[in-house]
């Protein structure tokens, strides 16, 4: 299968970047190095071109019923310029994927998605459209997103918009101008913990808007950030990452998604999560600090004292910030609880880490 290339590709390959496949697309990875990348958005702030993910735009009477239906969280409590995180339920007990709700009005939201899951998402929304009177339109080959992100954001985008970033609250978001351009989705949302925003554009204008934002951040040290670094900063956060530690034979409630999980609305899958909560699970995906030297990844096993096998590593990294092993991992239920001591099996040696609540670097 051959990779789509995001609209702006060309902007990347002047920059340096080294490009990589990912979801299905060619996508910078790195322009620089992943720690200064890393540190730029933690201190400072970066630019993202995230123009991979996807967007669904449903339209009609019946849009927030069919949301309601098939994703877990309760969307009837949105409000106009309000975002939502919540996940599509397979009906198996496992997860067709995360994703963002946006309330544009009544009648309109936008569905922000995995990239590597746009055309399974829209298949499985669309299969449970035929019953509620709405209009779904993909809009992820129209638009591009770009990510500003760190405590400078503000600071670097304000001059673009008459929009009050500063007192904009978190997960919500405002069409308004930007950039020259008029009804710009300027959103207070982010996959880093560092702060900042995210601005979705047409195609036609994303090349002036990623100019105008690199030109109005220069003053503030903006610089391009890659694929590397968003993984990283997610890390620290906690923050899950579909097809590493949330899939569709993972359970939500074992995933700690059941905070996103609202039995007020009837939805795929509700009544089985429903006495999962009760009953209680067999394992739970919890964050790891190593206390040993060493750094996980994914897939390394997971044991206690006695090399006993208790889970597998989902997500792993060195954490930048904390100069320290991190991690996020499925381990049996009597080994989840923070403060417990697990062990990371790293080619036959045992080394020893802590069960910690996420997110591992506080905002």
């Amino acid at each position: 299968m051959s990779l789509k290339q995001v609209p702006l590709h060309h902007i990347h390959q002047q920059l340096g970047a080294k490009i990589v496949p990912f979801a299905g697309f060619e996508m910078p990875v790195r322009y620089s190095s992943d720690l200064e990348e890393h540190n730029t958005v933690r201190n400072g702030v970066g630019i993202f071109d995230v123009s991979h993910m996807g967007e669904f735009i449903l339209k009609g009477e019946g849009a927030l019923a069919l949301i309601q239906r098939v994703s877990a969280n309760d969307a009837s409590v949105l409000f106009d310029g309000k975002v939502q995180y919540s996940y599509l339920p397979n009906g198996r007990g496992g997860i067709v994927d995360d994703l963002l709700v946006y309330r544009i009005n009544s009648l309109e939201y936008m569905l922000v998605v995995n990239a590597s899951n746009i055309e399974k998402d829209w298949n499985w929304i669309s299969q449970h459209a035929a019953d509620y009177e709405l209009t779904m339109v993909n809009v992820s080959d129209d638009m591009c997103l770009f990510a500003v992100q760190g405590p400078l954001a503000a600071k670097a985008l304000q001059s673009l918009t008459s929009a009050d970033l500063d007192s904009m609250d978190y997960y919500t978001f405002e069409k308004t101008d930007f950039a020259g351009y008029a009804n710009v989705i300027v959103s207070a949302t982010g996959y880093t913990g560092a702060g900042g925003f995210e601005i979705y554009v047409s195609n036609h204008q994303a090349e002036g808007v990623w100019n105008a934002i690199v030109e109005a951040g220069e003053p503030y040290g903006i610089k391009p950030i890659g694929l590397g670094a968003r993984d990283t900063l997610r890390l620290e956060m906690g923050y899950n990452l579909y097809g590493n530690d949330i899939t569709d034979e993972t359970s939500p409630i074992e995933a700690g998604l059941g905070w996103v999980t609202k039995f007020t609305h009837d939805f795929i899958d509700a009544d089985l999560l429903k006495q999962q909560k009760e009953q209680g699970v067999s394992q739970k995906l919890v964050g790891f600090e190593m206390i040993d030297r060493g750094i996980p990844r994914g897939h390394y096993e997971l044991t206690d004292a006695d090399g006993n096998h208790i889970g597998e590593v989902t997500s792993g990294t060195q954490s930048p910030t904390l100069s320290k092993g991190v991690g996020l991992g499925y381990v049996q239920t009597a080994f989840s609880k923070a403060g417990t001591e697990i062990f990371v099996k790293v080619r036959d040696r045992l080394l020893k880490a802590q069960v910690v609540k996420p997110p591992f670097v506080k905002k």
